[in-house]
């Protein structure tokens, strides 16, 4: 049975603050009953122990973004527990390693600034082996609950910035900046093993992915749990655009356009692709109407590599 109760669709992201003990996809399905929609997506997995920054995209022209959002910086605030290690890296998992109370008790704030430096830059980083991770279809984290942990390969990451905000009891608060596919739960293992004492993460709160600030974001309960959620959801939409802030734009002609919605390449005149100006940028139609994301080929030849057709009939 269809879930539409409306000819009109809606399309753009919400910037959700996620609560606590929920899946990433416990908020797309209430979203997804509030809006009536089907095609809603996710940017950006939390564990259910994490809240903040959720980007919820609703809509055919949101959800095909959905990958360039992933691919911005991201922000977190951890909770770092030192003492115990693991199998989760968080505190939802059984403790595998503890470290020895008195070299714990002896950690200063100084000691805990300079391992942190370490982890800045790029790195090769080992995932938690409970992850979302796939390895022939199957996810690290369900061969690791049947008593089978996948050895997961290193993969590049990068920590723009770790900064210690504060040092209490034996917990370190940690700012973390950061691009995609970091995990925060490796730097608290990583982090717990080389000052010698264990660690893992005991909350974390994410605080950005590219232009969503969590200071801005909306607690799910007030987007869905409305007997008018679905006409206050279209209040609060973000337009699909709005992730495209630092691309370069590019105005067409009614040709032009009807070109790009072809699928063919266009030269506009005045555009050339410089580093400068970019590789890869948004089309628009006179109308304003997002048409396409395009890539640079030659000297002003610009090619379509997704075209985003007319609304003309609902998700």
């Amino acid at each position: 049975m269809s879930t539409e109760r409306t000819p009109f669709p809606m399309h753009g992201f919400l910037n959700i603050d996620k609560p606590t003990g929920m899946t990433s996809f416990d908020v797309v399905r209430a979203v997804r009953r509030a809006a009536g929609i089907k095609r809603v997506g996710h940017a950006g997995t939390l564990d259910p122990l994490a809240t903040g920054v959720l980007p919820v995209a609703i809509g055919s022209e949101a959800t095909r973004l959905i990958d360039t959002l992933v691919d911005f910086d991201k922000a977190y605030l951890a909770d770092i527990a030192f003492g115990i290690e693991t199998d989760t890296d968080d505190a939802e998992g059984q403790p595998v390693a503890e470290g020895d109370p008195a070299r714990l008790a002896a950690l200063t704030h100084e000691e805990i600034e300079t391992a942190l430096a370490t982890f800045v830059g790029d790195q090769l980083q080992f995932p938690p082996v409970y992850s979302a991770i796939k390895r022939n279809g199957v996810p690290a984290y369900r061969a690791a609950r049947r008593g089978e942990p996948m050895d997961l390969d290193a993969r590049a990451v990068v920590a723009h910035s770790l900064r210690l905000v504060a040092l209490e009891s034996g917990h370190a608060t940690v700012e973390v900046e950061c691009g995609k596919g970091y995990y925060v739960r490796s730097l608290a293992r990583d982090l717990g093993r080389l000052l010698g004492v264990g660690g893992h993460i005991a909350a974390l709160r994410r605080t950005r992915v590219g232009p969503f600030a969590v200071t801005r974001a909306l607690p799910l309960v007030d987007v869905t749990a409305r007997l008018d959620a679905r006409e206050r959801l279209k209040t609060l939409l973000h337009a699909p655009d709005a992730i495209l802030f630092r691309w370069p734009a590019i105005l067409l002609t009614a040709e032009e356009a009807a070109a790009i919605n072809d699928g063919k390449t266009v030269s506009p005149p005045e555009l050339r692709g410089t580093p400068e100006f970019g590789l890869k940028a948004r089309v628009y139609g006179l109308e304003g109407r997002l048409l396409a994301l395009a890539e640079h080929r030659e000297d002003r030849a610009w090619h379509p590599y997704r075209v985003f057709p007319a609304h003309t009939e609902p998700e």
